[in-house]
């Protein structure tokens, strides 16, 4: 079975934590973490978490690919992949774990 947290898990689960701050207030913040993070990368910058790991962007060239329905050369353009390295309390965490 697999467990799933999304941004709403997270908001309710710090909510949870933290009695003593309202749940708009954490509503806003975890919402205002995420587009920060999310701006930063479209800025082509990285994020670090130290513990946690870090976020990047691996840019990719334009390249000639194949359809394969119809084996036309096709123009495949440029892109950026957002990429994420674990850090080593976080890999060391998921390893002991099991």
């Amino acid at each position: 079975m697999q467990n799933v947290i999304n941004k709403s898990g997270i908001i309710s689960n710090v909510s949870a934590k933290c009695d003593f701050i309202t749940d708009d207030i954490i509503d806003k913040s975890v919402r205002e973490v995420i587009e920060l993070m999310v701006q930063t990368l479209i800025d082509d910058g990285r994020i670090e978490v130290r513990g946690f790991g870090s976020f990047c962007l691996h840019h990719r060239e334009a390249r000639i690919g194949r359809n394969p329905k119809t084996g036309e050369n096709i123009t495949i353009p440029a892109k950026a992949i957002p990429h994420f390295k674990p850090g080593k309390a976080l890999r060391e965490a998921v390893n002991d774990w099991q």
